[in-house]
């Protein structure tokens, strides 16, 4: 039974409808007598299956949504941003728990909050708000291997990428990969424990999407890193949660939609969790082993190319950018929602990318107020995937890719450079949030094959 059947039956949004699903969740059966229980709730008070149920619908106000009087103060990085993007920043912060918020310079439309949002709330936490790809991160490692391996040694590079790496949806390995986010407790959400085995079997896996894993060249003007001025060859990856991370979105998302089920049709995705709840207790416990176990993903990544190319680690730097954080803001904790945005606190590293043809940057954050200390979290898209697939075109794509001495493995058509803004305005949009150390020039690339449905 849906939430809309339910509401059409006369269960109460918020509170009944969510009795309602816990009762369903146990028995399907349960929902022939519902009809009963909306029609004479105080019969059912002391009823040990309905009581619940009843209590709620009881005690359920008429009306639950009250909006903002005036919205949550919230700043913008950059030019000639998308409209909607700019309207789903302007709706977040109309929301009652909403403080404050920030809409990065590679920001584009998204579910809820926009990709390159920033929204800071007090006491609850919002899943859309986090992103579908719970934890979705970038990791590089600087390697021990001369940048001219990238032309001399280029067939064991690409060869090591492809035996190393598993990318699209139910992509495992045939041998599963040993990490301790695996001893973790995954009894904290029962999604994390229905999808445990799911997610050993993809652990070190990619996805779709715009995820990627690389070999290009690091180059630093100044010592940096704990590195001194040079070229560097590194290996630089994107991925997140994979299908786990998916499932827990979706599931505490559809709670916290049935619990405000009374928000107007613009905020329906901007739905909120109380951290004191049940549910938001598991959402909270549940992201925060996503983001161990996004973690543990490009560990195993980058651990078994090194191990296999036989080569030392100089540096590893690496951050989440779809997550959810408690900071101290404005004199309280608040809790700070990043989608698609990178923390850039004083003195914590990030990396930003841009294309599989042009830069990332490894960048440390200034701490700057306005931004909730944060960044964008690459180029972003300038075109959906749908208008990508009929723009460009194959042959004349590869054509630009070899030129600009880019080995491409596999990607989709909707992954082309085209699709993305410059990563250069993009940075430098927001120089008063982050500071450049390094430029990574991305040469043998991997993403999905053509043809998978992207996760994030």
């Amino acid at each position: 039974m849906k939430t809309q059947e339910m509401n059409e039956l006369g269960i109460p949004k918020g509170a009944p409808i969510l009795e309602a699903i816990e009762l369903l969740r146990s028995s399907k059966n349960h929902a022939q007598h519902f009809a009963a229980v909306v029609a004479d709730p105080q019969s059912y008070l002391n009823d040990e299956v309905f009581g619940a149920l009843a209590a709620a619908i009881i005690e359920a106000p008429e009306d639950a949504f009250i909006p903002r009087e005036e919205p949550a103060p919230w700043k913008q990085w950059g030019e000639g941003l998308d409209a909607n993007a700019i309207q789903q920043m302007k709706n977040a912060c109309d929301l009652p728990v909403s403080v404050a918020g920030a809409l990065m310079p590679d920001a584009h439309l998204g579910y809820g909050l926009p990709i390159g949002g920033v929204l800071a709330t007090e006491g609850c936490v919002i899943p859309y708000a986090v992103g579908v790809d719970i934890a979705c991160r970038m990791k590089m490692t600087v390697l021990d291997l001369p940048t001219t391996w990238l032309n001399e040694k280029r067939d064991r590079l690409k060869s090591q990428l492809s035996r190393d790496t598993q990318f699209g949806i139910g992509a495992t390995f045939k041998k599963k990969h040993e990490h301790d986010v695996m001893d973790q407790d995954w009894e904290v959400s029962p999604i994390t424990k229905q999808f445990k085995d799911k997610a050993w079997a993809q652990l070190g896996t990619s996805g779709s999407g715009n995820h990627f894993v690389e070999f290009g060249v690091l180059t630093l003007t100044k010592s940096h890193l704990g590195l001194e001025p040079g070229q560097y060859l590194a290996l630089l990856s994107h991925s997140g949660s994979r299908g786990t991370g998916a499932n827990v979105a979706s599931h505490y998302s559809k709670l916290a939609h049935a619990e405000h089920a009374d928000l107007p049709r613009e905020l329906m995705h901007l739905s909120w969790l109380d951290l004191d709840s049940e549910a938001g207790n598991e959402y909270w416990n549940a992201m925060n082993l996503m983001g161990d176990y996004a973690a543990a993903n490009h560990a195993c990544i980058h651990r078994s190319i090194a191990k296999n190319l036989g080569v030392e680690v100089l540096a590893d730097i690496e951050n989440h950018h779809n997550f959810a954080w408690k900071e101290e803001h404005l004199g309280k904790e608040l809790i700070v929602h990043r989608k698609g945005a990178t923390p850039a606190g004083e003195g914590v590293l990030g990396i930003i990318p841009g294309s599989m043809a042009s830069p990332a940057f490894v960048v440390r954050g200034k701490g700057n107020p306005d931004s909730l200390n944060s960044a964008s979290h690459g180029a972003g898209r300038v075109m959906s995937r749908t208008a990508a697939k009929k723009e460009f075109h194959w042959p004349t794509e590869k054509k630009k890719l070899e030129e600009a001495g880019i080995t491409l493995l596999s990607a989709g058509l909707d992954e082309v450079p085209g699709v993305y803004k410059d990563i250069h305005t993009v940075m430098a949009a927001q120089d008063d949030l982050v500071e450049t150390l390094a430029q990574f020039d991305p040469k043998i690339v991997k993403m999905a094959p053509a043809g998978e449905r992207p996760e994030d």
